[in-house]
């Protein structure tokens, strides 16, 4: 599923919505999730899962088409973890 997918499937099932409101709504909770996350902050939605960032160190690594030793710089890395309710749908449960 795609952004325009989700809007529209929102809007369908909330006649009172329009698809701009949804639309904004929508782009207003994404923009929320990065600006926590861009500050370091921890985003926990209940039963679906928890954004975080996980700092990741400088390593050296390889290019794979040369095999030549390449410096990866350290960098902040976003972070999924799937909430109980979300796993045990995927599992069947």
């Amino acid at each position: 599923m795609i952004r325009s997918e989700l809007i529209q499937k929102i809007a369908d099932e909330n006649p009172h919505l329009t698809q701009r409101h949804v639309e904004r709504i929508v782009n207003t909770v994404f923009e929320e999730i990065i600006e926590a996350l861009a500050k370091g902050d921890r985003v926990e939605l209940r039963g679906f899962g928890a954004f975080s960032v996980k700092a990741r160190d400088a390593r050296v690594g390889r290019n794979p088409r040369t095999g030549e030793a390449v410096k990866v710089d350290d960098k902040k890395v976003p972070f999924f973890k799937t909430g109980k309710l979300l796993r045990d749908r995927l599992n069947g449960k």
